[in-house]
């Protein structure tokens, strides 16, 4: 009686340990996924940071091309009164 409680606790304890380790191996592939997805959406918010840049820059710079154009248009009409 003692020798079958044993081996059913001996089997338990397997059970146990086999489905604590293959739980283990989902937790990590998990967690490389969840890296995998993170490292993703950075690149993702880094192109999308660079494409604001560069709209921006272009703005800034068709914005300073309009004040240029103010400006020659300014002298002008000077050069014109005179």
């Amino acid at each position: 009686m003692t020798k079958r409680v044993g081996s059913l606790l001996a089997m338990c304890l397997l059970a146990v340990s086999a489905s604590a380790q293959s739980s283990g191996a989902e937790m990590k592939q998990d967690d490389s996924m969840k890296h995998d997805q993170m490292k993703s959406d950075q690149m993702k918010d880094s192109s999308k940071k660079k494409a604001k840049k560069a709209k921006k820059d272009q703005m800034k710079k068709d914005d300073n091309m309009k004040h240029d154009n103010m400006k020659d248009a300014v002298k002008n009409d000077d050069m014109k009164k005179n």
